[in-house]
């Protein structure tokens, strides 16, 4: 099995998007199967283990987040022995076409997801959104979505003005409002930062008592990446697709933010932003105590000086 995934470590990174294509769809045939699904969508399967993780992806995200270009799901197929379905698309297209509705009613028709122990649907943004909406196709399933969106339609959203472009897609025929399609779902679990308003206003329309909507405060606009970047996304769907992932879990693996750089810069602008020196001083010595930072050390130094004409007060250091 080892060497017949040996095939999944090819580097697609540097090719043109008609190669990348033909290569990805090579690959994914030598596995299992590469479907064409119009001419911004296709669908790759790769048949290993009887967990079946399914993401949602565009290629562009693809090739922005993986050094090797590849789907996300690759790395889960190589570490964990998991299956893998993926629905790809060129833009952002929160995979609204017939041809992918037709796709999931032929895998409803031919029981697909009834040969898998656990089923787990993935996807972040737009593809967050499809993630939620398509999970209905197999009742039972486990959703991890990051900052999807409830729906597009103008009747329920008109306060969402990033997508404008989409207002003429309907977002209320088959599969469309992610929230209902969740109700089939053994539990989901939403991602978004309360800060970002827009995403904050979207996570609460999908309320549902097996809904789990978890915070990540200062961690953006680009909640995957800095998920991605800090090493807990993949362990995040490994402990979704085993049932031990819940609140208190994601609390322990968060704390990898503590040492991502990208957190801290988020933080320490959000303290600034508050006029809370005394905290940004502790933040400082934390962040110092523990790494060299060169930023944080001018910032704290700058917040002693400050402290000594008499702006505030220090915290004590003991």
């Amino acid at each position: 099995m080892q060497e017949t995934l040996e095939i999944l470590d090819e580097d697609l990174s540097g090719l043109k998007h008609a190669q990348w294509e033909q290569r990805l769809a090579a690959i994914t045939e030598e596995l299992g199967m590469f479907q064409p699904l119009g001419p911004k969508h296709c669908a790759t399967f790769l048949d290993q283990g009887n967990t079946l993780l399914v993401t949602f992806e565009t290629m562009q995200g693809i090739h922005n987040l993986s050094k090797l270009a590849q789907p996300l799901g690759f790395d889960m197929v190589k570490s964990e022995g998991w299956s893998h379905l993926g629905l790809l698309s060129n833009g952002d297209t929160w995979f609204r076409n017939e041809r992918v509705y037709g796709f999931f009613d032929q895998l409803i028709d031919d029981g697909f997801f009834d040969e898998f122990d656990n089923v787990i649907f993935y996807g972040a943004g737009p593809c967050g959104y499809a993630a939620s909406a398509f999970s209905v196709s197999a009742p039972g399933a486990t959703v991890v979505a990051i900052q999807p969106q409830a729906t597009l339609d103008v009747r329920m959203t008109e306060w969402d003005e990033r997508f404008v472009e989409m207002r003429r897609v309907s977002f209320t025929d088959r599969f469309g409002y992610a929230p209902d399609m969740l109700d089939a779902a053994k539990q989901a679990f939403i991602f978004y930062d309360p800060y970002e308003q827009l995403d904050a206003m979207h996570a609460a329309l999908f309320s549902r008592k097996n809904v789990s909507r978890l915070r990540v405060p200062n961690l953006g606009a680009a909640v995957q990446t800095r998920m991605i970047e800090m090493r807990i996304l993949n362990t995040i769907l490994k402990q979704a697709a085993e049932g031990d992932f819940n609140e208190n879990a994601f609390a322990q693996l968060f704390r990898a933010r503590r040492d991502d750089s990208s957190y801290l810069r988020a933080l320490m602008a959000r303290l600034e932003q508050q006029d809370r020196p005394f905290l940004q001083v502790l933040l400082c010595r934390n962040v110092l105590s523990r790494a060299r930072a060169p930023r944080f050390r001018r910032r704290l130094q700058d917040l002693e000086q400050r402290a000594a004409e008499g702006e505030f007060e220090l915290p004590s250091t003991l």
